[in-house]
């Protein structure tokens, strides 16, 4: 109902009831309608402003959102579609006072923990690996002025016995200043720093195309070389990784895909490589006989939720610094860095008038409690589990320090709610659409303190070709081995396999088949886009009919509907044929979002293999509070897009399943 301005209608009783369980999302979303720049509130409140979703990137001629860029903008809502497929609505606001947490029980699966890997990539590891250059950067002496800086001041430390308090100013200086960041440690990009001898380097990309990638590869919009990065990093990621690369996950599967239960499992390699190897020894490699293997099985699945659960905490964490460092609007850019700096202050102080004798004394006293008061630790875990039973969950960083502070995801999501607060909402990322081109990134020579001339910068950032030339073509080309052929006729063989099931089940859908149904139109030419991308209309199909999910904001509250009539003079469900509607629901009615392949994942695999001009449309579940609203939409192509409106319209506090 944020799609409303609270002005233009009385909210109804509902709404008010609903208004005592918000987040700071929902308190943002509704205070901040000034934040899109590019908005022009539509006055009729049923009226949807289109802020460019069909428009190229270079006709944006300003930003979309106050404070961030539209590059970023961009990014931020790409990363999103990636990391968030399966929410479900909470009944109360969560402690963090932000929503689109992860759930307690949420499982395991490989393609999460993919996603989360890449996440940890493009989040953690750049921000070491930059750290680590800086590192090198300051004991080169190639910059010899800000290193001897850094070398006095901790000499005089030294000798004056205050390296602890002088290390918490500079923490307290950080914190506070982005300038004092920026004077200290000049950015530079990450691929044109060596990381041994703090100089330049030639990127491994072989031309400096994007500034924050460990290689430097070229980019077509900012982001996408690190996203590039960390998906070629999980894909080479052995035994566990083995189902995160080909993507094997439960999402991307839907509950009628009967392909998936006819193609073997490829995963299943490894346990047959293993009773091979048992098989070649004399031992049995049945289950009946070894009773190690589905314990040993589950302890790893176990084992690997486990670190999928402290690696999502270590990005969250890492995320929320970041974005209390450096607010985005509109949550508060000083608040966080003064709740920040009111923690190191005291330790700072302190550190003033401690002798470092006493420092010593109390580390050892810490260091022997931990290892010799178990006693002591056991009786008082035992008394907060009897008299406070949530105290692990108060101790939490997002519930104290970072309390109210967003991840980039509650980032985007809190962006997304704006947009639909202002009738405008934010449009779709651009497609990436072909390669990059390999050129350099914009570089300012002058503004780097890396040591180094123009010239040699220049150079290591440019890609020199001795021979531009299009390399000759290998003269075994034209030859054919036996078998590449044999592959070409199973490929040929299963392409044409495919495509004839296709035909059955068309004709399986006519005759009644609802799993017939929920599979036709899953596959499409590459590079084909959907004539209604939103932000309205959003092809797709339901039970095998084409037509369009719309959303009527007309009502009160908002509608979606999916119709079969495509007319686009009037979206209001009432203007629609009965016959043509094949379900509506309330917004505020919906309880779980969840995104589903057209195919499984291992019919994925079948697709990619041997047809490669045809690709797989995916589909969105969406389920209401009775059990029996239950819809299920499939080839859409714009599901993103959907999702992210529904996510963002109402009052609903999401949880990540």
């Amino acid at each position: 109902m944020e799609n409303t301005p609270p002005s233009s209608k009385p909210p109804s009783s509902s709404t008010k009831t609903e208004a005592k369980m918000e987040t700071e999302s929902h308190r943002l979303s509704k205070e901040y309608h000034d934040c899109l720049l590019a908005a022009k509130k539509p006055d009729d409140p049923t009226t949807i402003a289109d802020l460019g979703w069909h428009r190229p990137p270079a006709e944006f001629e300003e930003p979309i959102v106050a404070g961030l860029s539209n590059d970023d903008l961009w990014m931020l809502i790409r990363r999103f579609d990636r990391q968030i497929y399966n929410v479900r609505a909470l009944p109360e606001a969560p402690p963090q006072d932000l929503d689109l947490i992860r759930a307690a029980e949420e499982e395991f699966s490989p393609d999460k923990l993919r996603s989360t890997l890449e996440r940890f990539y493009m989040t953690v590891v750049i921000s070491l690996a930059n750290f680590v250059k800086h590192c090198a950067r300051l004991r080169s002496w190639k910059e010899p002025q800000r290193t001897g800086l850094f070398c006095a001041v901790y000499c005089i430390a030294w000798l004056r016995d205050g390296l602890i308090p002088t290390f918490f100013a500079l923490l307290l200086a950080l914190i506070l200043s982005p300038a004092c960041r920026k004077a200290l440690f000049p950015p530079a990009p990450i691929a044109l720093v060596d990381k041994s001898t703090g100089g330049v380097q030639k990127p491994k990309a072989g031309v400096l195309g994007s500034h924050d990638s460990i290689t430097g590869a070229p980019e077509n919009f900012k982001g996408e070389a690190v996203e590039n990065e960390a998906s070629n990093l999980v894909a080479g990621v052995a035994s566990v990784a083995v189902g995160s690369a080909i993507g094997k996950d439960e999402q991307a599967k839907p509950d009628d895909d009967t392909l998936e239960e006819k193609v073997p499992d490829p995963t299943a390699i490894v346990d047959r490589g293993a009773d091979a190897q048992n098989a070649a020894n004399g031992e049995s490699p049945t289950d009946s006989a070894d009773k190690t293997r589905q314990p040993m099985k589950k302890s790893v699945m176990e084992t690997a939720n486990w670190l999928m659960n402290i690696i999502n905490d270590i990005s969250d964490t890492h995320e929320k610094f970041g974005n209390a460092l450096s607010g985005t609007p509109p949550f508060s850019q000083q608040l966080a860095r003064l709740r920040l700096a009111s923690v190191v202050f005291p330790l700072w102080l302190v550190s003033m008038f401690t002798p470092s004798y006493v420092m010593i004394k109390i580390s050892g006293l810490l260091t022997g409690f931990i290892i010799f008061g178990d006693p002591v630790v056991v009786r008082g875990i035992a008394y907060l589990n009897r008299y406070y039973p949530n105290w692990p969950e108060l101790l939490q960083l997002g519930n104290t320090l970072l309390k109210g502070i967003p991840t980039n995801a509650q980032l985007t999501l809190t962006l997304l709610r704006i947009g639909e607060a202002n009738l405008s909402p934010l449009p779709p990322p651009p497609a990436a659409g072909e390669n990059p081109p390999s050129r350099p990134a914009s570089l300012h020579k002058e503004e780097l303190s890396l040591g180094a001339s123009h010239s040699e910068i220049e150079e290591a950032a440019l890609k020199k070709d001795k021979h531009p030339a299009t390399p000759p073509e290998p003269s075994n080309t034209h030859k054919k081995t036996w078998t590449s052929s044999i592959i070409a006729i199973f490929r040929g063989t299963t392409a044409g396999g495919i495509e004839s099931k296709r035909a059955f089940d068309r004709v399986r859908a006519v005759a009644g088949s609802s799993r017939a149904a929920n599979r036709t139109g899953v596959l499409r030419t590459k590079g084909k886009m959907d004539p209604h991308v939103g932000p309205v209309e959003f092809e797709g199909r339901y039970k095998g009919k084409r037509g369009v999910a719309v959303i009527d904001t007309s009502k009160e509250p908002p509608v979606l509907y999916f119709t079969t009539d495509k007319k686009e003079d009037n979206l209001q469900v009432e203007s629609r044929k009965s016959s043509s509607v094949l379900f509506t629901i309330p917004v505020t009615e919906i309880q779980a979002l969840k995104k589903q392949g057209g195919m499984g994942w291992k019919g994925k695999l079948v697709v990619g293999w041997a047809m490669g001009s045809k690709e797989v449309v995916d589909g969105l579940l969406i389920e209401g509070k009775d059990p029996k609203h239950r819809y299920q939409l499939t080839a859409m192509g714009t599901r993103d897009q959907l999702f992210n409106r529904l996510i963002a319209m109402d009052g609903q506090m999401w949880e990540r399943c």
